[in-house]
């Protein structure tokens, strides 16, 4: 069975439809990109995989996460997959790190918490080194200071890596990164990219990365689904879906980002 299972997957708003029966599946260890302009419903998708839709809105269809059907279930029904099955990296850090928890106290909760699911003690001592542990892996300097910081006391970039490092932490097999460098500048997105490439071969992870960024797309991942108006348009291989594009929209895409591209270069 593979780890993520999504067939047909509809989401609703209040006056209309937003996913049109999307289906597809990530392997363990697999690495699939979501792409498409902003409203084509690929955050949606990937909130729906983990029930994380905001109020109004409704999915239908399977989803199955590790065997378990995801779609229909209540949070509490949920706790048990979230963390420690699917972990999510989110757009924005600031969305989702507490303002009034220091930096430390909020990486402690995914480390107690896979602690408590393993049936591993976590004196104070321990608990110290599984943060300054965690905090190496995401390549953060001065980790002592950090972990003492409140979140708006550290750069955009430094509150990214702690998301991710709190994401990792509860153990996932599953990865759900969302236009994770989108609030990033340049410099701090390529580190970030590279880190999260890094920490999911290191750690074995399947990963399900949601960007409008073709070059991001085609970097990561290794299979890619193109989403317009809610529904899938294309899917297959990275390397033949970029090059060798068979649906009108996909071309305009790819020339989009090749465009731009040789404007960059010419302003070099």
């Amino acid at each position: 069975m593979s780890l993520l299972q999504v067939e047909n997957l509809r989401v609703h708003g209040p006056a209309r439809e937003l996913v049109h029966g999307i289906s597809f599946s990530v392997e363990s260890g697999e690495r699939l990109g979501l792409v498409g302009e902003s409203g084509s419903g690929k955050s949606l998708t990937a909130m729906s995989v983990v029930g994380l839709l905001a109020n109004g809105l409704r999915a239908e269809g399977s989803v199955l996460l590790d065997g378990h059907q995801v779609i229909g279930q209540s949070d509490r029904a949920l706790v048990p997959l979230r963390g420690s099955v699917a972990a999510v990296v989110f757009q924005d850090p600031r969305s989702a790190l507490d303002p009034l928890m220091r930096l430390g106290e909020q990486l402690a909760l995914p480390i107690r918490r896979r602690a408590r699911r393993e049936g591993r003690a976590l004196d104070a001592a321990t608990l110290r080194a599984e943060q300054l542990r965690w905090l190496d892996r995401v390549s953060i300097a001065d980790p002592e200071r950090i972990l003492r910081s409140w979140p708006h006391e550290v750069s955009g970039g430094q509150r990214q890596r702690v998301a991710i490092a709190m994401a990792l932490a509860c153990g996932p097999r599953l990865l759900i990164a969302d236009e994770p460098t989108t609030a990033l500048d340049v410099t701090t997105q390529a580190e970030v990219l590279d880190l999260l490439d890094d920490l999911a071969r290191d750690e074995g992870l399947a990963l399900l990365f949601i960007s409008h960024d073709l070059p991001v797309v085609a970097r990561i991942t290794d299979r890619v689904i193109v989403m317009q108006h809610g529904r899938a348009v294309e899917e297959g291989p990275v390397g033949q879906v970029f090059t060798r594009p068979q649906d009108e929209y996909t071309r305009g895409l790819v020339a989009a980002a090749r465009q731009l591209e040789t404007a960059v270069r010419g302003m070099r």
